[in-house]
């Protein structure tokens, strides 16, 4: 789906989510009568330490509320990142997310230090968890 779509869809909403400024692409889940029930934007990594060419991020999802919107968009960005040659992804949530959806899509937390981030420092940061999700095997 188209990038701008997506931004809009999460401007709508989830007002209160700055949408970022890169992603690669975009992909929208529908309802059966073709209504946009969420979108996930991915793109490269933020954090410098993890753009090493091997790794994408979920850089936003939003979903209107639906009931397994969000595990479907997640189970279906892991395959397509796979596909375009990319060994891992990654996604954050904040410290009291559950990540629920995530687990159930096959990330894992991934442990301190990296794993959990206070960036409560900066000015709207808060203290978050890293997930990823990798290519088991190979030389990395």
């Amino acid at each position: 789906m188209p990038i701008q779509t997506a931004r809009a869809f999460i401007a709508w909403t989830q007002p209160h989510l700055a949408s970022p400024a890169g992603a690669a692409f975009a992909l929208g889940a529908q309802s059966g009568d073709g209504t946009l029930v969420g979108v996930v934007l991915t793109g490269w990594p933020t954090a410098w330490a993890f753009d090493d060419g091997d790794t994408a991020e979920v850089l936003a999802l939003a979903t209107d509320g639906t009931s397994d919107a969000s595990r479907a968009l997640l189970g279906a960005v892991w395959p397509l990142v796979r596909e375009m040659g990319y060994r891992r992804l990654i996604a954050y949530t904040r410290i009291e997310e559950s990540g629920t959806d995530l687990w159930d899509a096959g990330f894992r937390v991934v442990p301190r230090p990296f794993g959990w981030w206070d960036t409560a420092g900066r000015a709207g940061d808060v203290a978050r968890v890293l997930w990823a999700i990798r290519v088991v095997g190979g030389r990395r």
